[in-house]
């Protein structure tokens, strides 16, 4: 996605949110090793912000790393309950204090729950203009893409890291 940005040659704010999940530490990692070597221009810095939800559940997989579905699993099993309500709630705080005009998340074309959905998107942007005052628009750029098709437009990129 950050390439996707960059290739329209927008400024591009990446944000990684910590929700103290037991992937963060790896993904944070290696979102770093990419951003140091893809070198992509119109990308600024990282900005690591926390929003903890390992107080709402410290015995759910996400948090323990225990009894984790598999891949095989139903939607409905490694659904985690507001999280984009949860991580786009703080991304439009911090684009309101910059001026940011403009989120981009990255939902997937087989993302079946509400919180994905661009309605919700639409809705929840409308709801963060007026409590912020601030215009924002988010969008999903690869909605109507499956995990494969992102990966196979990205090729020229280091997705080993």
């Amino acid at each position: 996605m950050l390439a996707h940005y960059a290739a329209r040659r927008r400024a591009v704010f990446p944000l990684f949110i910590r929700q103290n999940l037991i992937w963060e530490r790896a993904d944070l990692q290696a979102l770093r090793r990419f951003l140091r070597v893809a070198r992509l221009p119109g990308v600024r810095p990282l900005t690591v912000l926390e929003i903890p939800a390992d107080d709402l559940d410290a015995h759910h997989w996400s948090v323990t790393g225990r009894r984790v579905p598999s891949a095989r699993s139903p939607d409905q099993a490694v659904y985690l309950p507001g999280r984009n309500l949860v991580l786009l709630s703080k991304a439009v705080v911090f684009c309101a204090h910059r001026r940011i005009p403009v989120i981009a998340i990255g939902s997937l074309d087989h993302n079946p729950f509400a919180d994905a959905s661009p309605r919700f998107f639409r809705d929840f942007a409308r709801v963060a203009e007026r409590a912020l005052g601030s215009p924002l628009r988010i969008e999903a750029p690869f909605r109507r893409l499956g995990k494969a098709q992102v990966i196979g437009r990205a090729r020229r990129l280091p997705l080993h890291l």
